[in-house]
């Protein structure tokens, strides 16, 4: 009886978020909002098993729903969305170690504020001047992004992703509550990965 009431349980739980899913697809984003705040507790202490850095749980957390949300229309109902989002949350952090695993800054790259133009695989060491230009023009679209947010968003952005500072130095710097630097952080990184996925040539990664 008490498995059959676990079942149940389990069953009333896929539903609860097939039907957020479904509202989400049909346009109401304030859905995907619940399936945030079900899950993301469970996603940060997963991912925090695998980073120690609090900041980078907190970052990993949001992109991994980022990546949730971009990739929504490809969930298959009838799966459990919880083991889904697990997944891509464990790939988040696959990939994030990866890279910081590999971290290095070629010598044939001009040093910029984005983080993610200083990652370079191992193998390549010699100097191509073609993706030099490439880089540079995904710097130069990367900060067309920051500067087209709202200007809220903006600061917030460049104080993260520039000055490097944590969310607590932001909220003091600011003065604005934790919660708010975190929401704006989110949102705002949303907005540029609508803008980025525009430039598939460039960035086919995200």
């Amino acid at each position: 009886m008490e498995q059959k009431g676990r079942k149940k349980t389990k069953e009333n739980n896929h539903e609860e978020d097939f039907q957020a899913i479904r509202k989400v697809l049909d346009g109401d984003n304030s859905a995907y909002e619940f399936l945030q705040t079900k899950y993301s507790r469970i996603v940060a202490a997963l991912i925090r098993k695998m980073v120690r850095n609090e900041d980078d749980v907190e970052d990993l957390t949001q992109e991994s729903f980022i990546k949730a949300y971009r990739a929504l229309a490809s969930f298959q109902f009838g799966y459990s969305f919880s083991a889904w989002l697990y997944r891509i949350a464990s790939n988040t952090c696959i990939d994030f170690l990866r890279k910081k695993r590999f971290k290095t800054i070629s010598l044939s790259q001009p040093l910029d504020n984005s983080e993610d133009e200083h990652y370079f695989e191992i193998k390549d060491t010699s100097y191509q001047p073609d993706k030099t230009v490439l880089n540079d023009e995904k710097i130069k679209i990367l900060k067309e992004a920051i500067n087209s947010l709202p200007e809220n968003y903006r600061v917030i952005v460049k104080l993260r992703h520039e000055e490097e500072l944590d969310y607590k130095e932001i909220s003091e710097k600011l003065d604005l509550p934790l919660g708010t630097v975190k929401a704006h952080l989110f949102r705002a990184r949303k907005m540029m990965l609508a803008k980025l996925k525009k430039q598939k040539h460039l960035f086919s990664d995200i």
